[in-house]
């Protein structure tokens, strides 16, 4: 394996072992987001919280700012990817030129004595590098606060086939009996959809590609299985680590949950896939220190001592690890509908349709989970669970 390759394992660690965090609720959390700044952090420290911070990135401290670079190279080569680097410390502050030169060129700021203007500047900072997305920082400055290392992410993509908007009003499943907007398509490609045999249990596994490179796999299983063992359950079948059957190779009857396999008779030879899915957009809020044990930030949070010789000569320890994340998924694009009426007259009683085909509905009707993932790469940008749809 080389540098990518292991950076990208590492990084879906990461987002893997995040997941499984997952209490229920509708969230989504960008593991990739994370892990350059912590690599970067690990390359820095000593003692105990090197120790730790290697841990979580799941490689050696030595070589990890030679990692985050390629994992940020990996986003500048997609068109639907931008992503960027921020750094601003005090003037008072002596930073290890060493350290900084394994930072990208130009992402270099200074603060001033003044936090509120500061706190202007770098949310306006976040502001710009998502296009809107995230209106501010996470972090709250203080006059305390003498380094910021900050990281923006943003994906953006458009299907290569778009999907139709309506409303439904699922008849099962805990969404049943309410008005919901869902996204519709139907397609003759059958293997976008799977079915997984994973030690939690079946999961139903659809793809919907995305320009840039970008794939969206929604993940859905049995509605007694818990978020994060179908979404680590979602990331390993991704990995190749459990055995898949493409639908069109599934016999009829509900071979995985959502899904239904049945014989039809249709006017063309060809089988369909049909999905059903909700729109949704999630915004989460995460604090990384409450989660120590995924992110490595259990020692270097004690501010009796210095952590970061590798940073600076002055003692330096977190305070704040903080990530706001946002994910929309919707019927991206424009499409154009038209209605054709002819009138009709008593005639002769039609034969029936032809042909006998396979007709395979996926209906993602209760909560499901979705990873967003670097075609190319295998890098998995994104983890998400949607426990409530969009109204």
């Amino acid at each position: 394996m080389n540098v990518q390759q292991d950076s990208v394992a590492a990084v879906n660690a990461l987002t893997a072992r995040w997941v499984k965090t997952c209490s229920g609720g509708s969230v989504v959390m960008a593991g990739a987001g994370a892990w350059p700044l912590l690599a970067h952090l690990a390359s820095a420290a000593e003692g105990p919280g090197r120790a730790e911070l290697q841990e979580a990135v799941g490689m050696d401290a030595a070589t990890a700012s030679q990692a985050a670079r390629a994992v940020l190279s990996i986003m500048d080569g997609s068109t639907a990817i931008r992503s960027a680097l921020g750094l601003w410390s005090r003037p008072d502050l002596p930073l290890h030129p060493a350290w900084i030169a394994t930072l990208p060129e130009g992402m270099y700021g200074e603060l001033t004595s003044d936090p509120a203007a500061d706190q202007l500047r770098l949310d306006a900072w976040a502001k710009e590098q998502t296009g809107g997305i995230i209106p501010a920082m996470p972090l709250q400055l203080t006059d305390r606060v003498l380094l910021v290392l900050a990281m923006a992410l943003t994906v953006r993509t458009t299907w290569l086939r778009p999907f139709t908007d309506g409303i439904d009003l699922f008849g099962y499943g805990p969404w049943a009996g309410r008005e919901i907007h869902v996204l519709r398509r139907s397609t003759r490609i059958l293997d976008r959809a799977r079915v997984a045999d994973t030690p939690a249990g079946p999961l139903t596994m659809l793809r919907v590609m995305g320009t840039g490179g970008i794939d969206v796999h929604l993940v859905l299983g049995d509605e007694s299985m818990k978020p994060g063992h179908v979404l680590t359950a979602g990331i390993d079948v991704l990995a190749g680590r459990h055995p898949t059957t493409p639908a069109g190779l599934l016999r009829a009857g509900s071979p995985g949950p959502g899904m239904t396999v049945r014989r039809v008779r249709d006017h063309t030879p060809d089988d369909a896939l049909n999905v059903t899915v909700p729109r949704f957009t999630i915004t989460s809020t995460h604090d990384l220190l409450d989660l120590p044990e995924v992110f490595g930030l259990a020692t270097v949070t004690d501010v009796t001592r210095g952590h970061f010789p590798g940073i600076s000569t002055q003692p330096l320890a977190v305070t704040q690890a903080r990530q706001d994340a946002v994910a929309t998924f919707q019927a991206t694009g424009f499409e154009a509908a038209a209605i054709t009426a002819l009138g009709a007259v008593a005639g002769a009683i039609a034969p029936p349709p032809p042909y006998r085909v396979r007709h395979i509905d996926l209906d993602f009707s209760h909560p499901f989970g979705f990873l967003t993932v670097d075609r190319r790469s295998h890098l998995i940008l994104t983890a998400g669970w949607v426990a409530e749809p969009s109204p």
